[in-house]
């Protein structure tokens, strides 16, 4: 893969700023992540349009969930928070992907800083991210 990152000074940083950089639906950003299952750091990538059912998290992969902190989410993806890509971490990382993501042809996900970002489609991202698909988004 060799996706077009595209920089926005204004910045990226929350899913709302990128959908509105971008001109895409909210739903289409993806946000990754970081959380604590049992101490080990695991990654959710979720959609833009939804929030984190840590309850769900924590049942989907067997273990009580907490957030990761910004020094823990540097230490284990290499990556700020804000600017955390999906895939490209400092060590590997269990991954889930909302399901909600896979409904679009083509999704936008943080390329290493709170100002760049890149398309592809979610396929793409299951692949890259080694991802698997859940339901674990906040009703």
């Amino acid at each position: 893969m060799t996706p077009e990152i595209l920089r926005f000074p204004e910045g990226t940083r929350t899913a709302e700023q990128a959908a509105a950089a971008v001109g895409c639906e909210l739903g289409q950003i993806v946000k990754s992540l970081v959380f604590l299952c049992g101490g080990e750091p695991v990654l959710a990538l979720t959609s833009g349009a939804n929030r984190v059912d840590t309850t769900r998290l924590g049942d989907l992969l067997g273990g009580a969930i907490s957030r990761a902190d910004a020094d823990g989410v540097r230490e284990a993806t290499g990556y700020a928070i804000g600017g955390t890509p999906p895939f490209g971490h400092a060590q590997p990382l269990r991954a889930v992907i909302d399901r909600a993501l896979l409904a679009y042809d083509t999704v936008w996900a943080a390329a290493g800083t709170p100002d760049t970002v890149f398309e592809l489609t979610p396929d793409e991202l299951v692949q890259a991210s080694g991802a698997e698909a859940a339901d674990f988004a906040a009703d």
